[in-house]
């Protein structure tokens, strides 16, 4: 049963560090440093959630690359093919003559889709990949 209630405590730190996150806070717009408090939790919950191999995620593999490698699409094709039953939908866009950007929507054991995104990212070609997750449930 999840305590919906809201508690108090204290936070001590550095003036430079405070100084910084309340930056931040502003840059992103938050009401207060509890709002930005309560995200930091959560994102740190949700990473640790990833760590659980057999915890069921959800999110986006992004993949940024040139279309011209040598036998990349292909690759990419053969590994999406074989872990099919992970992947809910895909968008391709091509950014201009030579790069794409490619954004595959994901579900399954973390431990499954960690190793998706690890074949697809560490591709010959592939500039630049990244895993966004999510635990299906609650944080």
């Amino acid at each position: 049963m999840q305590d919906s209630s809201l508690k108090r405590f204290g936070v001590s730190m550095e003036g430079g560090l405070l100084r910084k996150f309340d930056h931040l806070i502003k840059q992103r717009g938050y009401e207060n440093r509890s709002e930005a408090v309560r995200d930091l939790i959560r994102d740190s919950l949700i990473q640790q959630s990833w760590e659980d191999n057999e915890q069921i995620v959800a999110g986006s593999i992004l993949l940024f690359y040139n279309h011209h490698q040598r036998n990349l699409l292909e690759e990419l094709m053969h590994i999406q093919h074989s872990m099919h039953d992970y992947i809910l939908a895909t968008t391709h866009l091509h950014l201009d003559h030579d790069n794409c950007l490619e954004i595959i929507i994901v579900r399954g054991k973390a431990k499954d889709i960690r190793q998706l995104s690890h074949n697809l990212t560490s591709l010959k070609g592939v500039d630049y990949g990244k895993f966004t997750v999510a635990p299906v449930g609650k944080v």
